[in-house]
């Protein structure tokens, strides 16, 4: 199985979007448009899901109607960004177990290093989704995911919100089996590693902090 690449170009993502990568956006504007858009690419990362038919009653006959079949989706957050994307999906998906991987990347040698690790202990027959609104070199993505499998997971897909060529490379390199679903890819990464055009440190417009 090969891993895809989709890029959601859905009106609203693309709107919501821009007024993020705007400077002058505040962090409150930039965390509620962050949830906004995760909602949005929750629909498309959960679009295969299984259903099965169950009998109810409406208020006027009974019916076969669907439901959402088998294990529930295990949300992983990549701390500490990934808490954006993981709030507005938990909104379309509340009883989603979740999980967290906590990564920071060194600044100079732009690798990953992991410092915290607590996931949902049955996630072989489970999908996962490994959320992270910047998918940039690629390095911090590919840990965490390696870190997701190697407790079990199977089924894992990665939703972020900008990724760069230089990351879905790397990424693809290490986990081609993995689709990405994202809201852009942008042009490049500059010599410290950040997405351009893109929107500035997640993180920090996030928090609030600098």
């Amino acid at each position: 199985m090969t891993g895809e690449v989709h890029c959601i170009a859905h009106p609203l993502i693309q709107h919501k979007l821009s007024l993020m990568r705007r400077k002058e956006t505040s962090t409150s504007n930039f965390r509620a448009l962050l949830q906004e858009i995760a909602m949005l690419l929750g629909y498309e990362v959960t679009r295969d899901l299984p259903l099965e038919n169950r009998t109810i009653e409406t208020p006027l006959t009974t019916m076969e109607a669907p439901f959402l079949a088998g294990k529930k989706v295990v949300l992983i957050s990549v701390l500490r960004a990934g808490s954006g994307l993981l709030d507005g999906m938990t909104k379309i998906l509340p009883s989603a177990r979740v999980g967290h991987v906590g990564m920071y990347r060194d600044h100079e040698t732009l690798q990953p290093v992991e410092y915290y690790f607590r996931a949902p202990s049955d996630m072989a027959d489970r999908q996962v989704i490994v959320v992270d609104p910047m998918l940039a070199t690629g390095n911090s993505a590919a840990a965490a995911v390696t870190r997701v499998k190697q407790a079990g997971a199977g089924h894992v897909k990665f939703a972020c919100l900008l990724a760069a060529p230089e990351g879905l490379e790397a990424f693809h390199a290490a986990h081609p089996d993995v689709s990405v679903f994202t809201a852009a890819i942008d042009e490049r990464l500059n010599e410290k590693g950040y997405i351009l055009p893109g929107l500035g440190d997640a993180g920090d417009r996030l928090f609030g902090t600098k």
